[in-house]
């Protein structure tokens, strides 16, 4: 009852920063509009185990055989917001693809976030993966779509679900790019969850890899997959960001020291290149950046999107530059050559302007003093020989202060009978259930509503 009681105070302390960072985001939210017309409701795509809703958007000149993207929000947002802060559908009219938006659903999650952490909603063929794979298979037959050019992202929650689909339908998507999430199996749980994002995992590469091939009956080859993390995320620990990436080397059969570094609108990127040459994992280090995803908003050719909640103006467009990485794009994906940097383009963020700009901005999540990631080569400076850290530390010595959290990872809501609660009995053992505990523990703390 002691382990019990400090879980609760530890969720307790929790809820109270969640608090924190709600009231902060609200100070710049803006009030939830209609859904757009560009957005279209598809209420027919399969069984949805899932329960989700899904949004697509079809450019007005579609590529022949386009490719497809499936976007994945983060908490608190939903398909139409994260649309237009990441600015996806902008892109897809530029360069003719389709792109799909789940969205989580308040009677799933409390905080609308994908429960990348629920054991029911991350294994091939149930839940709310499987809903996603039904809306992929949904647009790419009724659009003709080139199903060897499907593709996933997601920030925050929708990163680690993001994870979750190239795990479970590695035979389904090309790559993938994950922003502010974490390894595939970091948590089965809401306790393991909260652990994963303020902590993170250290395991050994083969482990990461093993957890994906585990996932599906899929023997390779693997979904290419981009990386994404701020260096000050106090929402999820940038150590999962090195984590990711030892999952995917191992799964591409890649060696840890990372094929070459350079940087790309001021930032530290790091490429594992297969036989071939071609980059199969890269991994960019927002240098400053809190918890959201990287934008350049203005006029420039790689302008795309709105700043926002978990949405930040830092001078480098992940949405453009994923884009490009994945080839869906008529622009070259960036070129890595070890130890040279990337022209600046003309109004990026240096690193400390980074900072200073996620400040100001309407909503965005507080830049506070964050550990960093202990796996160098994903969160670091550019370097040959990344030398060790000590947990907790940053790079100038200092201690952290712990600072506010998202909240990815509440757990559902009790829903009514014959609603989509009864997932969470799938795979419960007989007898003592840790999962009741720690449900109750959160109540306790506040976190679930009675």
């Amino acid at each position: 009852m002691r382990g019990l009681g400090s879980t609760t105070a530890r969720l307790a302390r929790y809820r109270k920063n969640w608090d924190k960072i709600v009231e902060a985001t609200a100070q710049g939210a803006q009030p939830k509009a209609a859904v757009p017309s560009h957005l279209k409701e598809i209420t027919e795509f399969g069984s949805n185990p899932g329960a989700l809703r899904l949004f697509v958007h079809v450019p007005e000149r579609l590529a022949p055989r386009p490719a497809l993207v499936v976007v994945l929000h983060g908490c608190t947002q939903d398909a139409a917001s994260y649309d237009r802060g990441a600015g996806w559908s902008q892109l897809a009219d530029r360069h003719g693809f389709v792109v799909l938006f789940p969205e989580q659903q308040a009677a799933n999650n409390p905080r609308t976030c994908f429960n990348w952490f629920q054991p029911g909603d991350i294994a091939r063929g149930s839940g709310e993966a499987l809903s996603i794979r039904q809306m992929v298979e949904h647009a790419a037959t009724a659009h003709g779509i080139d199903r060897s050019r499907i593709f996933v992202t997601g920030l925050s929650a929708g990163g680690a679900m993001t994870a979750v689909m190239l795990a479970t339908y590695p035979d389904v998507f090309a790559g993938g790019a994950i922003v502010a999430g974490l390894p595939y199996g970091a948590a089965h749980n809401v306790q393991e969850a909260l652990d994963a994002m303020f902590q993170g995992q250290a395991r050994p590469a083969s482990e990461w890899g093993d957890k994906v091939r585990a996932a599906s009956p899929h023997k390779g080859p693997w979904p290419r997959v981009s990386i994404w993390h701020g260096s000050t995320d106090a929402t999820v620990k940038p150590v999962n960001a090195g984590e990711i990436v030892k999952q995917w080397t191992n799964l591409h059969g890649l060696p840890a020291r990372p094929s070459a570094e350079d940087r790309v609108d001021g930032y530290p990127r790091q490429v594992w290149r297969g036989p071939n040459g071609e980059t199969l994992v890269e991994s960019y280090t927002i240098t400053g950046m809190a918890h959201g995803t990287p934008l350049a908003v203005g006029t420039g050719a790689d302008a795309v999107g709105a700043a926002g909640p978990f949405l930040l103006d830092v001078g480098i467009s992940s949405t453009h530059r994923i884009a490009a990485f994945w080839g869906i794009t008529d622009e070259p994906a960036a070129t890595a050559r070890s130890g040279v940097d990337a022209p600046v383009r003309a109004g990026s963020a240096p690193q400390a302007a980074a900072a200073s700009r996620q400040a100001e901005g309407p909503g965005r999540a507080a830049p506070g003093p964050q550990p960093a990631a202990t796996q160098s080569r994903a969160d670091g400076p550019a370097r040959a020989a990344p030398e060790p850290q000590r947990a907790g530390m940053q790079r100038d010595g200092a201690v952290p202060q712990i600072k506010v959290l998202e909240g990815d990872v509440l757990p559902p809501e009790p829903g009514p009978a014959g609603g989509k609660q009864d997932r969470s009995e799938r795979g419960r053992s007989q007898g003592f259930d840790p999962g009741r505990v720690i449900a109750d523990a959160l109540r306790a703390a506040g976190l679930m509503r009675r």
